[in-house]
């Protein structure tokens, strides 16, 4: 006879219940009972692995929300200080480029009968609005500068938009495809890659005509797509094996659908950074166009042109280069500082805030 044939009936059933975490200190009636015989008894919840009392949180206040990855990315851009105030800056100077026709003092080759009676130049000053000072003719300069924010603003827009367009469309199709495609239209990339910029850009000026801003944005936006398509092609390389992707497929969406409604969607990040950085180079390129005189022409206003007017005069007329020259730099400065917020807004991986 074995130890568990002694063991009593009674206490038997006390060592099972206690095996089973079913002693009589577990074991209570719910209070509808009232401790009537036959009422259902409960098990307790064990200690420490109680649901949490989500009506303390509302209690105290506290409401449990889930945030998307984008209210992630608005949230980690405005702890980015310098890109707020950069992007600050250019809100203020777009909508002084759109209204420039009302917040000028004077229009853009208004000479002003004082300053035409007077025939001299005047330096920065507060007398009649002239803060940025008076060129050659006695024309107000802050008026032409504010005009040539207009024309400069617009070009920079028109070249990213348009090179980022199709910049996007040639690395997605390679990257999505592969094979042949991805071969062809890489190499013609490549091709457009190794072709000297500057010199491109005033053969083509100087065949196709210039002093149009329409003329000058298509032909910065000839070069600057190739770097876009390059980004985009290397991120849809890697987006086509993920699951979701082969998903699709199994599912019978068409390759235009896939492309548009998946993949794309998750190229956004790099797209966005890259088309605020194409704004800050085609400022800086088509100023540059502009002083060699292959860029926007008169009657049409530039900031690059106003610098070219004014450098023959020298430190004699400083006001000339100086107010156009820091305009440029400051808007492509701001540019760059926005671009720097959006880029490690939109990027996941990133933890830290550099400014």
């Amino acid at each position: 006879m074995t130890d568990l044939e002694h063991v009593p009936a009674g206490d038997e059933r006390a060592q099972d219940k206690e095996a089973r975490g079913l002693g009589s200190e577990s074991v209570g009636r719910p209070a509808s009972a009232g401790g009537r015989p036959g009422a259902m008894a409960t098990i307790e919840e064990p200690l420490g692995i109680a649901e949490p009392d989500l009506s303390l949180a509302y209690e105290t206040g506290v409401e449990l929300k889930a945030r998307s990855q984008w209210a992630y990315a608005r949230i980690r851009f405005f702890r980015h200080k310098l890109a707020v105030v950069s992007l600050l800056m250019l809100i203020l100077t777009g909508l002084v480029a759109i209204f420039a026709g009302r917040i000028a003092p004077y229009g853009y080759d208004e000479i002003p009968l004082d300053n035409l009676l007077a025939s001299q130049n005047l330096g920065p000053t507060l007398t009649d609005w002239h803060l940025f000072g008076t060129d050659q003719l006695g024309r107000d300069y802050l008026s032409r500068v504010i005009f040539g924010i207009r024309t400069s603003l617009w070009v920079a827009l028109f070249v990213a938009v348009l090179s980022t367009a199709f910049g996007t469309m040639i690395g997605a199709v390679a990257g999505y495809y592969g094979g042949v495609v991805d071969n062809l239209l890489m190499r013609f990339t490549d091709l457009i890659l190794t072709l000297p910029g500057l010199a491109v850009l005033l053969t083509a000026a100087a065949f196709f005509g210039s002093g149009d801003p329409l003329k000058v944005g298509l032909i910065l936006a000839f070069l600057f797509w190739t770097g876009i398509a390059r980004i985009v092609r290397g991120v849809f390389l890697s987006l086509r094996e993920k699951e979701y992707v082969e998903a699709a497929k199994a599912a019978g969406a068409s390759d235009a659908r896939i492309i548009v409604r998946h993949m794309l969607p998750n190229t956004v990040g790099p797209i966005v950074v890259n088309a605020t950085l194409v704004v800050a180079s085609a400022i800086l390129v088509e100023a540059a166009l502009s002083f060699l005189g292959f860029g926007i022409q008169p009657p049409n206003a530039a900031l690059g042109k106003l610098i070219s007017d004014g450098q023959s005069e020298g430190f004699r007329l400083w006001w000339l280069v100086t107010f156009p020259g820091l305009v440029i730099v400051v808007v492509a400065l701001a540019v760059n500082f926005v671009g720097d917020g959006l880029r490690d807004a939109l990027d996941p991986t990133q933890r830290r805030v550099r400014a």
